[in-house]
């Protein structure tokens, strides 16, 4: 009977979800998620080939929906005409920022697993990954000042790494603390203002 009920899907996620939020991807146990969820291993297997394809199944419509909204935010900016883009810095991030603040309050669960628990899983570079684009835009992005006349001066790969990972660890500290999402906005909008100001000191603005 447990293999039909219209609950053994959503009873397999919400022990999934509280397995993987205790012990994280590596620790949790199968055996366990099948006990709480009140399943047998059969039918978890009706549904998920393994313990990693149940911990995709939960946090990658929110990475493909982060990384997404990311991205368009990126290449939105990317895509100006080149005269134009300095005007328009930090409009496009700063509005997919407060959106994924938003995002992440209204899922904040599966977003820690994809954040905090994922080590071991094709997930846990996620934030690295994004860091990554950073750089690879902010390196673009310096040379359409240059080809704009600007004077800037020579910022490696590496600095723009260290500047791009500080600034999106704070940002997700909102999912480690479980901030409210007034507050999580605040801090998000004081941490641009500190990380665009010191923007502008290094390009010599």
């Amino acid at each position: 009977m447990e293999e039909k009920s219209s609950n053994t899907l959503e009873n397999i996620f919400q022990a999934g979800m509280e397995e993987f939020s205790d012990k994280g991807f590596l620790g949790a146990s199968l055996r366990q998620i099948v006990k709480k969820a009140g399943v047998t291993t059969g039918a978890f297997y009706g549904y998920f080939s393994s313990k990693e394809a149940l911990f995709t199944a939960i946090v990658e419509p929110h990475a493909a929906a982060l990384m997404g909204r990311y991205m368009e935010a990126q290449t939105t900016f990317a895509e100006l005409p080149e005269a134009e883009q300095p005007s328009h810095m930090g409009l496009e991030s700063g509005e997919c920022i407060h959106w994924m603040v938003d995002y992440i309050c209204r899922h904040r669960e599966p977003v820690k697993l994809l954040l905090c628990r994922s080590e071991g899983t094709s997930y846990e570079h996620f934030v690295h990954n994004m860091v990554e684009v950073e750089v690879e835009y902010t390196m673009k992005y310096l040379e359409v000042l240059r080809r704009l006349g600007q004077d800037i001066p020579e910022l490696d790969e590496q600095m723009c790494h260290i500047i791009a990972s500080g600034m999106f660890n704070g940002v997700f500290e909102i999912v480690v603390h479980d901030m409210p999402r007034d507050k999580a906005l605040r801090y998000v909008d004081q941490l641009r203002d500190f990380y665009t100001a010191g923007w502008l000191k290094l390009m010599g603005q």
